[in-house]
């Protein structure tokens, strides 16, 4: 049975949250909106909503909290170089369901929280997801409280996320389905064209 999977989020991994906010402010010409810490993982972030729910992360390790006694997400314990797309998230109502389905390398399900956020996201154990992190990461939210309602919108709206990797075949996801998002076979990484007041906008 297919698991329903939506398109959640859009992460931008930075060595710095300074830096990678200059980085996308610079090219999607918005400013971005105060996020939080998640002292489990030991990161915080800044974030960005879109049309349709949707919503855009920059994260990036915090240099005021301890360091984690297990893997970061996001694969950010190896980060390094430019800021740069590195991960997209999908949610579903059925976390469990959706890993099984999975298969065991999208990790286990982690309870987090932020202020009165609640979620669980799937978190392999070396923080890498499959495929070099070109597997989506799965997220549960608990209750109606979702960060993308509490944000002013930016004017932009998602058109194009493209997902690229040499092995994009073996990325299967049955139960997810959107129009934006193209699987592309070739070097690993990510695209992604933002539709808003001053035309197309792109993060390479």
């Amino acid at each position: 049975m297919d698991i329903a999977l939506e398109l959640d989020h859009i992460a931008v991994a930075a060595e710095t949250l300074e830096e990678g906010v200059a980085w996308v402010e610079e090219r999607l010409g918005v400013s971005m909106l105060p996020g939080g810490r998640h002292p489990v993982m030991g990161t915080h972030n800044r974030l960005l909503g879109l049309a349709d729910g949707l919503y855009f992360e920059v994260i990036a390790v915090d240099p005021d909290a301890p360091r984690p006694p297990h893997a970061r997400w996001f694969d950010l314990d190896r980060f390094e170089g430019p800021p740069r797309i590195a991960n997209w998230i999908l949610r579903t109502p059925d976390l469990a369901a959706a890993c099984a389905a999975a298969g065991p390398g999208v990790g286990r399900p982690v309870a987090l929280a932020r202020g009165d956020l609640r979620w669980r996201m799937a978190v392999p154990d070396d923080g890498i997801l499959p495929l070099g992190g070109a597997f989506p990461a799965l997220i549960e939210w608990e209750g109606t409280a979702h960060p993308a309602r509490r944000l002013a919108p930016s004017g932009l709206r998602l058109t194009r996320l493209e997902v690229r990797h040499p092995d994009i075949v073996n990325l299967k996801l049955p139960g997810f389905s959107d129009p934006r998002v193209a699987f592309v076979e070739g070097t690993a990484g990510f695209a992604a064209s933002f539709d808003g007041p001053d035309g197309e906008r792109t993060l390479p």
